[in-house]
């Protein structure tokens, strides 16, 4: 079961008492983009094996919105952080870097 601890709150949830929101970090295209730079923002979003940034609820707590940085295929927790950072900081980064030295993702 996934496990995270709020960073506002500092409780340790399980997935249970949470609301995921979906990818992390993600900028929306201005109002003058065109209707493929829609799409790809709302519905072509990447479904990473390893390392994924995502946004989570703590919805049974202090309601407030979260980063988590995870692994998708063994559900270990690289750690959460505030949802009010357009990148992770550099704490995650680095404890990224140390547990898994090639988490980063070629860009196709």
């Amino acid at each position: 079961m996934l496990t995270l601890t709020c960073p506002y709150c500092g409780i340790k949830s399980d997935e249970t008492e949470l609301s995921p929101g979906g990818q992390a970090h993600l900028v929306r295209p201005d109002v003058e983009s065109d209707d493929e730079a829609f799409e790809s923002y709302l519905f072509l979003r990447p479904n990473p094996k390893g390392v994924h940034f995502e946004r989570w609820r703590h919805s049974s707590g202090c309601g407030k919105w979260f980063h988590a940085a995870r692994c998708t295929m063994t559900l270990e927790v690289f750690g959460t952080y505030s949802a009010q950072t357009s990148e992770p900081p550099e704490h995650i980064i680095a404890t990224l870097d140390e547990r898994r030295p090639n988490w980063r993702q070629v860009p196709e």
